[in-house]
C-alpha cells in the first residue's frame, strides 16, 4: 500500500509538472506574440488552454482520490495540499495568457507604437519568476523559491510605471486611448501573474520545510 501510494503522489506530481509545462508555453506565446505581434502565437494560446483545463480536473480527481482513499500524514499531506494549490494557480495563469493574447490580437488591429514602454521588463521579470517558481516545485528547492518571493516588488514597481506612462501618452495623444487600454491591461495580467507564481513559490516553501508565508520575503530570509 505504502508502495502504491508513493507511486501515486510521483504521477501526480508528473501531470503537475506537464501542466506547469504547458502553461509556461502558453505564457512565453502570448508574450513573444506581443513583441513579435505575431497573430499565430497568439492563438496557439487559445489552443492550449483546453489542454490546460482538462489537466486541471485530472489533477483535481487525483487529489480527491488520495485524500479518500489514504490516509496521508506530515509530508505527504504537505505535497497533496500544496499540489491542489499550485493546481489552481495553473490555471489562474492559464487564464491570463488568455487573456494577454486577446489584448495581443486587439494590437494587432491598430497602429504599430514606437515603444511598449515597461512591458519588456515585465516580460522578461515574469518568465523568470515563473520558470524559477516552476523549477523550485520540480527541484523541491526552498531557496530557488524565496528569490521568486523577492523579485515580486520589481513586477509591482514596473506595473505602476507602466501605469503613470500610459496616461502620459494619453495626455500627448488621446487617440492611443485604446491601445494604452490594452497595454494597462497587459501589464495588469503581467503583475497576477507574477502574484501567482509568487504562491507556487510560498507553496514550496510550506511543503519542503513546513513553514506558511504570504508575500513576505523579508520574513523567509530573518527565518533562514
Amino acid at each position: 500500500m505504502d508502495r502504491h501510494f508513493q507511486h501515486e503522489l510521483e504521477s501526480l506530481k508528473t501531470i503537475l509538472i506537464k501542466m506547469g509545462s504547458i502553461v509556461e508555453e502558453n505564457i512565453t506565446n502570448a508574450l513573444q506574440a506581443l513583441l513579435d505581434r505575431n497573430e499565430s502565437l497568439a492563438q496557439k494560446v487559445f489552443d492550449n488552454e483546453v489542454r490546460i483545463n482538462t489537466l486541471e480536473l485530472e489533477i483535481d480527481n487525483a487529489i480527491i482520490d488520495l485524500l479518500a482513499l489514504q490516509q496521508p500524514v506530515a509530508s505527504d499531506l504537505r505535497f497533496i495540499i500544496a499540489a491542489q494549490k499550485i493546481n489552481n494557480d495553473l490555471e489562474r495563469i492559464g487564464d491570463h495568457a488568455v487573456n494577454i493574447a486577446e489584448s495581443d490580437l486587439n494590437l494587432l488591429k491598430m497602429k504599430p507604437l514606437d515603444t511598449l514602454l515597461e512591458l519588456p521588463k515585465m516580460v522578461v521579470t515574469t518568465r523568470l519568476m515563473l520558470r524559477n517558481a516552476l523549477d523550485s516545485f520540480i527541484l523541491l528547492d526552498p531557496k530557488m523559491a524565496q528569490t521568486v518571493l523577492e523579485t515580486d516588488d520589481q513586477i509591482d514597481n514596473l506595473n505602476r510605471s507602466m501605469t503613470t506612462e500610459v496616461i502620459e501618452m494619453l495626455r500627448a495623444d488621446k487617440r492611443s486611448i485604446e491601445c494604452g487600454l490594452e497595454l494597462i491591461r497587459i501589464s495588469r495580467n503581467l503583475e497576477r501573474v507574477a502574484d501567482i507564481a509568487t504562491n507556487i513559490a510560498e507553496d514550496v516553501i510550506f511543503h519542503t520545510q513546513a513553514r506558511v508565508v504570504k508575500h513576505h520575503a523579508e520574513e523567509v530570509k530573518n527565518q533562514n
